[in-house]
């Protein structure tokens, strides 16, 4: 056999295994002519670039993303990790922090998620903390939960009780946990923080979902991950029925080490779960799937820049943030408003 043909016939082959490889796709997805359950969806999140700001994409699958405002800032103004929720007033809410060394949590509120406006501020007395006079000035990634059962938001961040040093700057992080506090109305709050978990572990980045009767606390482990913590920087779940706990000892890994920044979305034919999270530091996303958020999940196929691998995707430089799911007319008056880039 010549050479010429030789290659023809592996580069044939190789085309051949491509596309014997195509794998199912997600499920959660509509069929043709089913209306579905969850309209469009958007992500507010930074770019690796531009971290702490704030920017947007939107998909009508949950599965592919796309930029709005031509890769652009959507507020100037606003600085934290993003978190938007819905109130009872129907309006959106987002939370955030100039830094972690910053006092003030600021809270701003949107009528279309188009134009923001300062809502109010809150400065939590971090040392007032119940158990936790130790706590250290720093307030990270703060995040909003409406829960409808008790007409009340709750508030979610971490805060840290040791100081890093050159010998062991992981001790800040394991150090880290996750404070609350309750509002009716995101303007005042109700006494000083407290802890939410018993635990003696760090988590960071908690959000906090209700599904039927049951609350789950999608969380990070901030613990390093060795032989004898192997869950360490991982997404785990911990269980309640009722919003403040007692909550569950979280629940064996649903992402790889090294992964932050849980974010939840129903898929939209409402049969599935579709968990994202951060490879840090802005290398990539991952997704888990699952039926229910008790598990089990699996790993969807991404990044992998083969399109018959790819299950999902997201536009380049996207850092973490929130995803929440939005009509179908709200995401057209998004895209009017800002642009959609291919």
């Amino acid at each position: 056999m010549s050479r010429k043909k030789f290659g023809f016939l592996c580069s044939f082959l190789l085309l051949g295994l491509e596309v014997m490889a195509q794998q199912p796709d997600p499920p959660g997805q509509v069929e043709a002519g089913e209306k579905p359950v969850h309209e469009a969806y958007l992500f507010a999140h930074m770019t690796h670039q531009d971290y702490g700001r704030l920017y947007y994409s939107v998909s009508l699958d949950g599965l592919h993303w796309k930029a709005l405002n031509d890769g652009e800032r959507i507020f100037e103004e606003y600085q934290g990790h993003p978190d938007i929720v819905k109130g009872p007033d129907d309006r959106y809410y987002i939370a955030g922090n100039t830094s972690d060394s910053s006092p003030v949590i600021n809270i701003w509120v949107s009528e279309d998620l188009i134009a923001w406006t300062k809502h109010a501020e809150y400065t939590p007395d971090l040392k007032a903390t119940p158990g936790y006079a130790e706590a250290l000035q720093r307030i990270g990634a703060p995040k909003l939960f409406y829960d409808e059962a008790s007409s009340q938001f709750v508030m979610t961040w971490h805060t840290p009780h040791l100081e890093g040093t050159p010998e062991d700057a992981e001790r800040y992080w394991a150090s880290q946990r996750t404070l609350y506090v309750l509002s009716k109305d995101l303007k005042t709050f109700e006494g000083p923080p407290k802890m939410l978990f018993d635990w003696d572990f760090g988590t960071i980045d908690v959000i906090i979902r209700k599904v039927e009767d049951t609350y789950f606390a999608i969380l990070k482990d901030e613990t390093y991950p060795t032989l004898y913590w192997p869950t360490g920087k991982t997404i785990r779940i911990a269980r309640s029925g009722s919003l403040l706990g007692p909550y569950s000892l979280p629940s064996d890994p649903i992402s790889p080490n090294f992964r932050e920044a849980p974010t939840l979305i129903p898929s939209p034919n409402g049969k599935a779960w579709y968990m994202y999270y951060e490879q840090y530091p802005g290398v990539s996303y991952g997704l888990s799937i699952s039926d229910n958020l008790n598990g089990p999940w699996y790993q969807a196929s991404g990044y992998t820049f083969h399109s018959t691998w790819d299950k999902y995707s997201l536009p380049e430089n996207i850092r973490h943030g929130c995803m929440i799911n939005i009509p179908k007319a709200k995401y057209d008056e998004l895209v009017n408003e800002f642009g959609i880039s291919d």
